[in-house]
């Protein structure tokens, strides 16, 4: 057996020496691994190639079908009289994998759930041989396992509830793919509910149900408010009925005190007149006060009234009448008790 490494330094020292010569260039293509350039000089019986590792990618070189070494970026040779070879090429970067779950909630709807995975290969060497020769497809196998979680966890909950505990599905969906994947060489950076989708009927009755609640809690509160103005308009007026009535007896009585007044005035100053005389003259006076405001009051109606002088004295008598039989009443019912 030939030792590799010595072979590649005799290679490269022959290469060194035959820089100037005229080399012939064959560029050569593999689908879907990087191209690989062949010199061969043509004092040479082996020819020699290399190949260019772009950045964020891992290649990994084998010789005779068995794992050698994995190149990191930058050029490397490869040897085909080695029987070397690019089986294929690790990503390092971060990859997202977004994946739409159909499932049924525990109130039976049907919702359509988006979880979206971000990945990348762990750079240790022994996992990163994990990724590439124990696992042949990493986003179907990511695939398997969020459906597998979502389809386990979902129904369990209701359909109102799946959007407040999203967190706890990402959470869930995270740490399966953790467990799982962390076998083949792979973390899981983040795991995230990006959509939660029902049928389209299920949103225009949820949003209907919502309409409906907010007009209730509005025409409660419509109502709670007239009921306050109602009562606060009552109020108003029993305060203000009130403070009338209150006037109107304090007039009353000031009038009556001015009239008690008047009359011993009056009599004092005359003593042939007697206190029915008085009285008939001050309501007569009182009379033509009242036919003159109505007169002048703005808006008035028109208002049929006795308009001779005897309508004082028939007033005057019809007050007397009444209060001689008050009092009579008052007297026979005291005396009947």
């Amino acid at each position: 057996p030939v030792d590799a490494s010595l072979l590649e330094a005799l290679l490269a020292n022959i290469l060194h020496k035959n820089r100037r010569r005229t080399s012939k260039v064959v560029p050569t293509h593999r689908t879907p691994l990087p191209t690989l350039a062949i010199t061969q000089p043509t004092e040479m019986s082996c020819c020699v190639c290399w190949t260019c590792v772009p950045q964020g990618t891992i290649q990994v070189i084998q010789e005779r079908g068995k794992f050698k070494k994995f190149a990191d970026p930058g050029c490397h040779w490869v040897i085909p009289c080695l029987c070397q070879d690019v089986a294929g090429a690790l990503s390092t970067r971060v990859q997202a994998l977004d994946v739409a779950v159909e499932t049924k909630t525990k109130d039976n709807v049907f919702v359509t759930i988006i979880v979206s995975t971000q990945y990348m290969v762990l750079r240790e060497s022994s996992r990163m041989y994990d990724a590439f020769y124990k696992l042949t497809d990493s986003r179907e196998q990511i695939r398997s396992y969020i459906f597998d979680v979502v389809r386990s966890t979902v129904p369990r909950i209701n359909l109102d509830d799946v959007f407040t505990t999203k967190e706890e599905i990402a959470i869930e969906v995270k740490n399966m793919l953790e467990k799982a994947m962390t076998e083949f060489g792979y973390t899981i950076i983040q795991t995230l509910v990006t959509d939660i989708a029902p049928d389209h009927k299920v949103k225009t009755a949820m949003n209907e149900i919502n309409a409906a609640q907010r007009a209730r809690v509005a025409a409660q509160d419509r109502a709670e408010a007239e009921k306050i103005m109602v009562v606060k308009a009552a109020e108003a007026d029993a305060e203000a009925k009130y403070l009338a009535g209150t006037g109107i007896a304090r007039q009353r009585q000031a009038i009556i005190n001015g009239l008690r007044e008047s009359v011993v005035h009056f009599q004092q100053d005359i003593t042939d007149i007697t206190s029915k005389d008085v009285m008939e003259m001050m309501m007569m006076t009182q009379y033509f006060d009242t036919m003159q405001h109505i007169g002048s009051s703005a808006g008035n109606s028109t208002i049929f009234v006795p308009s001779g002088p005897g309508a004082v004295a028939d007033a005057a008598t019809a007050v007397r009448t009444g209060i001689m039989q008050g009092n009579l009443a008052s007297a026979a019912t005291t005396g009947g008790r």
